[in-house]
């Protein structure tokens, strides 16, 4: 089983440069990991060379970029954009070509004001599911995530709870749009993840680990030490002959030593 970890801890270090992508997939090979995940708001530039050097930074380190993340807005109220996003979108697909990312992480949008539901889910289900062929010709996988809240965003994720999240999986459901799980996100939203999980799983290419405080808030925590029922969420992939990457998103702000913690709690938990 593939492990991966997407740094978010991590993000405020590598925004200011006091640590490079570099480092951080030294980091990852040293944690034991397969994969070191990145984030679009992390690349300095999208041409090849600077591409190719990524990779091979990654390479010379001993891991692959399992996985990158997009920080799409499909719901933006502005056609232009929701233009923009998607041109963007498409860009960010040759750059994981490039890379040899595995799956690239695509978001319906934030959930900006005075955006009607019937709205929101029309746009977000065709922008999702525009470049899915395209993706797949150049070798990567677009998951769609049941996400909180990006990284550069200033809203809540649209489609962050259960009955929205299900309504635009079922709207690209023919589309070939594979789904990028994450163990605590619908639960910050007092949705039950195992219901929701249950309905997606045959779609599912990735997980998303994570785990937070206490149910009703988006507030990150140590992986093992919240409310997120790991166990069960894992064990109904264990079930399911899961053999996609498992993706530690490891955001509880405790240093390296909570990255090593996380990680240790991860692997024994897909083994028990």
């Amino acid at each position: 089983m593939p492990f991966s970890c997407l740094p978010a801890s991590l993000y405020p270090d590598i925004s200011s440069g006091e640590r490079t992508l570099a480092e951080w997939f030294s980091l990852a090979a040293d944690l034991g990991l397969d994969g070191a995940d990145i984030s679009v708001a992390h690349l300095d530039s999208l041409d090849n060379a600077y591409l190719d050097e990524l990779r091979r930074q990654a390479h010379d380190a001993g891991v692959v970029i399992a996985g990158m993340v997009t920080y799409t807005d499909f719901t933006h109220p502005d056609p232009v954009e929701r233009r923009r996003n998607r041109h963007e979108l498409r860009q960010y697909i040759d750059a994981a070509a490039r890379l040899e990312v595995d799956f690239l992480r695509v978001t319906a949008g934030q959930n900006h004001p005075g955006v009607a539901r019937a709205d929101g889910v029309a746009w977000a289900a065709d922008g999702l599911s525009a470049w899915v062929d395209e993706a797949s010709a150049a070798g990567v996988t677009l998951a769609y995530e049941n996400h909180a809240i990006g990284y550069v965003w200033s809203y809540f994720d649209f489609s962050q709870a259960a009955p929205v999240f299900l309504e635009i999986c079922a709207r690209t459901a023919q589309s070939g749009l594979k789904i990028l799980f994450d163990t605590a996100n619908l639960l910050a939203v007092n949705d039950d993840p195992l219901a929701v999980l249950d309905e997606v799983l045959p779609r599912v290419a990735a997980l998303h680990v994570s785990d937070i405080q206490r149910a009703g808030e988006f507030e990150p925590v140590l992986i093992g030490s919240g409310v997120t029922p790991l166990h069960k969420i894992f064990e109904r992939f264990r079930t399911a002959g899961f053999n996609g990457w498992i993706s530690v998103e490891e955001a509880s702000k405790t240093g390296e030593d909570g990255f090593r913690r996380a990680i240790e709690y991860t692997r024994e938990l897909w083994l028990n």
